[in-house]
C-alpha cells in the first residue's frame, strides 16, 4: 500500500499511473457533497446547536433584569444575536463548501485488481488498496440509496488517521478502516466490490453486511452477503 502526490501528473482520472495489461477500471465514482455535509461534517447538527444557542440568547436578551415579564422590542438590543447568528451562519458557509470541495476532489475507483482513493483537498493523496489486504468491508447505508462503504485493512496495513479524514469509519481511530463516503447507489457499489473481492480471493470469504456499532466485531457479528 503505497500514497502518492501526482493529482496533477494522473495518468488517467483517480490513477497516479497507468494500469497494467492485465487491469482494468471497472467502477469510478464520488460523494455526493449533500451527503457528506450532513454525515461527515454534520452540518444540520451544527445547525440546530447554533439556532438552539440563538434562542437561548434571545431569551436572555428579552428577560428583563427583574425577572419579570419580557422586553419589548423597542426595549431589547438584538445586536449581540446579529453578531452572533452571522458568526454562525459563515461557519455552516465554511463547512458547506469543504464539503463541496472534498466531494469534487475526491474520486474512489474499483478496479478488477485494487480500490484505489484519490483524496484530498490541498494536499492530495492516493491510496492503493488490493483486495487480497482487504479483510472484510461493511455499509452503511443512508436514505435515496446513499451510504458508506467501510474496508477493514490487516492489521500490518495500518494508514494514519488523519490521512484519511473525512474518507475514514467513525470510531476506528487506532486502526482506520479507509471509507467510500456517502456513494449514491452504495448497495450496487458493495455488490460490483463484492464481485470482484471474489474474484482475486476465491478461497476466502467477505461479508458485506450493515455496519456494526462501533464495539462490534466487523466480521462476526453482522449478516450479509457473503463470498
Amino acid at each position: 500500500m503505497r500514497a502518492t502526490h501526482e493529482h496533477e501528473w494522473e495518468a488517467a482520472p483517480g490513477l497516479p499511473s497507468a494500469l497494467p495489461a492485465n487491469e482494468h477500471v471497472v467502477w469510478q465514482g464520488a460523494p455526493d457533497w449533500r451527503s457528506l455535509a450532513a454525515h461527515a461534517f454534520h452540518v444540520p447538527k451544527i445547525a440546530l446547536y447554533f439556532g438552539v444557542m440563538l434562542l437561548v440568547q434571545w431569551i436572555n436578551l428579552a428577560t428583563p433584569e427583574s425577572g419579570a415579564g419580557w422586553k419589548s422590542w423597542q426595549e431589547t438590543d438584538f445586536k449581540p444575536m446579529w453578531v452572533a447568528g452571522s458568526l454562525y451562519a459563515f461557519a455552516l458557509v465554511l463547512l458547506l463548501g469543504t464539503a463541496w470541495f472534498s466531494a469534487s476532489t475526491t474520486l474512489y475507483t474499483l478496479t478488477n485488481k485494487r480500490v484505489v482513493m484519490r483524496i484530498g483537498i490541498v494536499l492530495t493523496l492516493t491510496f492503493n488498496l488490493p483486495y487480497k489486504r482487504i479483510a472484510g468491508a461493511s455499509i452503511k447505508a443512508y436514505r435515496q440509496g446513499r451510504g458508506d462503504i467501510a474496508l477493514a485493512l490487516y492489521p500490518q496495513d495500518r494508514i494514519g488517521w488523519a490521512h484519511l479524514w473525512p474518507h475514514q469509519r467513525a470510531w476506528h481511530i487506532s486502526h482506520p478502516q479507509p471509507t467510500l463516503r456517502c456513494l449514491p447507489e452504495c448497495a450496487q457499489v458493495g455488490q460490483q466490490l463484492l464481485q470482484l473481492w471474489r474474484a482475486e480471493r476465491a478461497d476466502e470469504r467477505l461479508i458485506l453486511g450493515q455496519a456494526p456499532s462501533p464495539a462490534a466485531d466487523l466480521l462476526g457479528r453482522h449478516g450479509g452477503l457473503m463470498a
